[in-house]
């Protein structure tokens, strides 16, 4: 077993976001549409391979169909030209009237050039604007060094903190 620590973090106004502009005139957000659960799979397994993301490495393909056609889930992708460089998941969740940033994450050839702010701003803009109360999302030590940073950097408050024993 090991020890990690998860934070979950929360902004709940536009005028609180420390917005990152684009990085480059080339770079593009679009909202994944039709949705492709093959998509966020290779985003999911990608990304993840560096951090621990296990939970839905097991998913069948039926599993990640019927995760990606709920209406409350929505996926936007940042790509360089016609280049993939990242992509986030928001859930909406109606009684609470809030977003979870689900997955967030930079592809390795692209991090450290100021994708990850521009696309955790526009993550946490197009939330606010679409009428959330809050945005939350967690992290944990796991992530890369500079996730808690940069929502931190963006105007986004830890709300909770807790150890957790995983297995090694």
């Amino acid at each position: 077993m090991i020890e990690i620590f998860r934070y979950y973090l929360e902004i709940k106004n536009l005028k609180d976001l420390k917005a990152v502009g684009e990085p480059d005139s080339e770079c593009n957000l679009e909202a994944v549409n039709p949705v492709d659960f093959h998509l966020n799979k290779f985003f999911y397994k990608q990304i993840g391979k560096s951090h621990r993301w296990t939970d839905r490495l097991s998913w069948a393909d039926q599993t990640w169909h019927n995760y990606i056609n709920n209406k409350n889930v929505k996926t936007f992708v940042l790509k360089k030209k016609s280049n993939l460089v990242g992509f986030f998941e928001q859930i909406f969740n109606k009684e609470n009237n809030d977003y979870e940033i689900a997955y967030f994450g930079i592809l390795d050839e692209h991090r450290n050039k100021r994708y990850g702010g521009y696309l955790l701003s526009s993550a946490i803009k197009l939330s606010l604007q679409d009428g959330a109360r809050r945005v939350w999302v967690h992290t944990c030590s796991l992530d890369h060094k500079n996730a808690i940073k940069n929502y931190l950097a963006r105007g986004m408050k830890i709300f909770k903190k807790e150890k957790v024993k995983i297995s090694a």
